[in-house]
């Protein structure tokens, strides 16, 4: 192993210990976010805030991969961190001696890293790849204080306090400790539908018709993923079906919902009815997905209160740019949705799923929406 690193390091250092190891966090939430363990060139094994392990991945072409570790100390921002790679080439050596150029500043991780990953494809002959850019934009609020947002157009009003709620603790996303390999605790069903997206994405990509974002693909697959290895998902309390195999469409049922509420009573008459017994909602996700939230409509049955809006769209902040954060995970939102329903007081409205002449009941597009919610 070869050990590289600008400037001299201590651990006895005091200046950061404070305000430097919040703002290393902040870093290292949006390091997780963009260069995640299903990345195709450049992963985060692992995270703390005393030390970064690092993947980064030459293709078959340069062999396996490239494991860089970082060693931080409590004085960064002041002292950079200190880099070693597990090789005895000198051309990773010279790549990690070359840090000393980067000025020195607030994010230094963050810039540490777009030197080391846009060095390594120089040194590989590959493209630079585009979410490299990513680690230019605005740090991640550690804490924000939401305000409240009122609109005319409002069937409902929005949870004053989202703690208020009995709901499902919302989770940010942690590194996975140790490997572990991808397919794992996944069903064949499944792993069947992952190996065709990818299918279609190769297809695709040789076709020159690829659609949506890289560091959108990369995260909608490992949401995919996580949630078939998850437990609530294999417990049926929800399902997931892609909308014509595309990853930016999702139609999640929610089939199990609190049994003491009205909304599982009304579930249950549902049922007798029509034989349906569980609440269709659509996840739309945009091309700059996490950092934007998915757009999340309930589809059937027609439900009032529940925050829920006369088209479906759900009122709920965390669905907002201000209220959202690109840590969340699909399944806390799925989780956190069902929950609001239900303390919202949602009621299906029997007779309102079909229009007078037989057909499907029709929703207001996004664009009809109040803006805060697109």
């Amino acid at each position: 192993m070869q050990r590289a690193g600008p400037g001299g390091a201590g651990p006895g250092g005091t200046g950061g210990a404070g305000p430097g190891r919040a703002l290393l966090r902040r870093e290292l939430r949006l390091l997780e976010s963009i260069f995640h363990r299903g990345h195709e060139r450049f992963r985060i094994a692992r995270a703390c805030p005393d030390e970064l392990g690092c993947e980064f991945l030459p293709g078959p072409a340069g062999g396996g991969p490239v494991r860089i570790h970082g060693n931080i100390t409590e004085a960064y921002p002041a002292v950079p961190p200190i880099w070693s790679v597990e090789s005895d080439d000198p051309n990773l050596a010279a790549v990690l001696e070359r840090l000393a150029d980067v000025k020195k500043g607030s994010t230094l991780l963050l810039q540490h890293l777009k030197r080391i990953i846009s060095d390594l494809c120089k040194l590989y002959n590959l493209p630079q790849h585009p979410d490299v850019e990513m680690l230019d934009q605005p740090l991640p609020a550690e804490q924000s204080t939401q305000e409240e947002v009122s609109s005319e157009e409002e069937d409902e009003e929005m949870p004053e306090d989202t703690e208020e709620l009995d709901h499902y603790e919302m989770k940010e996303e942690e590194p996975v400790e140790g490997k572990k390999a991808e397919d794992d605790g996944i069903g064949k069903e499944n792993l069947a539908i992952l190996e065709k997206i990818k299918k279609n994405q190769r297809q695709d990509y040789l076709n020159g018709a690829v659609s949506g974002s890289v560091q959108a693909t990369d995260r909608l697959m490992k949401e995919l993923r996580d949630i078939y290895r998850s437990a609530s998902f294999k417990g049926g309390n929800y399902a997931v079906e892609l909308m014509n195999d595309s990853l930016y469409d999702w139609n999640v049922k929610l089939l199990k919902v609190d049994e003491d509420s009205a909304l599982h009573s009304d579930l249950q008459i549902l049922k007798e009815k029509e034989g349906v017994d569980f609440i269709l909602l659509n996840f739309t996700f945009k091309d700059n997905f996490p950092f934007d939230p998915p757009f999340v409509r309930v589809v059937s049955p027609v439900l009032s209160g529940g925050y829920v809006l006369g088209g479906g769209a759900i009122c709920m902040e965390l669905l907002t740019k201000q209220g959202w954060s690109s840590a969340y995970s699909v399944e806390s939102v799925i989780m956190q949705i069902s929950a609001t329903l239900v303390k919202g007081k949602a009621r299906v409205q029997f007779g309102a799923n079909k229009v007078k002449d037989g057909g499907e009941a029709s929703f207001l597009p996004p664009s009809f929406l109040p803006s805060f919610l697109s």
